[in-house]
């Protein structure tokens, strides 16, 4: 039986992916490696650290993670300034499973700061949420289930009785992992990248009844 929800935040609550990505692309830039936003994709929903570091690795460079992860959040937080906005169906989805009375969590594999950016700039509250699980409060980043264990923890919850909700292969795999139910969000990659999620649908504006229901 559901009883609470657990969101990754950018591609299902937050258009963030184009952003991040560029952001990346110019703290490359300013180190005199010029790189593709494609080389990006096999890391979307890891976290920061891979998402950078596994470029850098790519391009056989070494680098001081912190350091350029922080240029990069430097940055994200300037480009998104008045731009980013909650994904369609999104704040309405919040309310529908609030209103059913599920507990809710934010799961992110992006460090806090960028969280908080995207809650600032959305206009989406930190209080819509039980719970709040960033990167930085796991040492496994997905596709290992260790920040949906934690998360579904933190509401009192067993994983079983929860319903993840990602748009990344990484994502999925981790909230399956997990024993959670998996509710993809085909905003990132194609749908049948998704199959292993229990439910696809093309939007938080369509999300099939049952994944609410069971």
């Amino acid at each position: 039986m559901i009883k609470g929800v657990l969101f990754d935040m950018d591609g299902v609550l937050v258009d963030s992916e184009s952003y991040i990505c560029k952001a990346a692309i110019m703290m490359f830039n300013e180190l005199g490696i010029s790189v593709l936003p494609k080389d990006f994709e096999p890391f979307v929903g890891m976290g920061e650290n891979k998402y950078i570091g596994g470029v850098a690795e790519k391009y056989g460079i070494s680098v001081d993670i912190e350091r350029v992860k922080a240029r990069t959040y430097d940055i994200y937080g300037r480009i998104v300034k008045g731009n980013l906005l909650p994904l369609p169906g999104a704040q309405n989805f919040i309310a529908k499973c609030r209103n059913k009375g599920l507990k809710l969590a934010l799961a992110t594999s992006a460090d806090r700061v960028k969280m908080e950016v995207n809650l600032r700039e959305t206009g989406l509250s930190a209080d819509l949420f039980q719970s709040i699980i960033t990167g930085l409060d796991v040492e496994k980043k997905k596709p290992s289930p260790d920040i949906y264990l934690k998360a579904a923890e933190s509401l009192e919850l067993d994983p079983k009785n929860c319903l993840v909700v990602e748009d990344a292969v990484s994502g999925i795999k981790a909230g399956k992992a997990a024993g959670c139910k998996c509710l993809a969000v085909r905003s990132s990659v194609e749908e049948v990248k998704l199959k292993e999620a229990d439910w696809i649908c093309e939007s938080l504006l369509k999300v099939p009844e049952e994944a609410l229901n069971w």
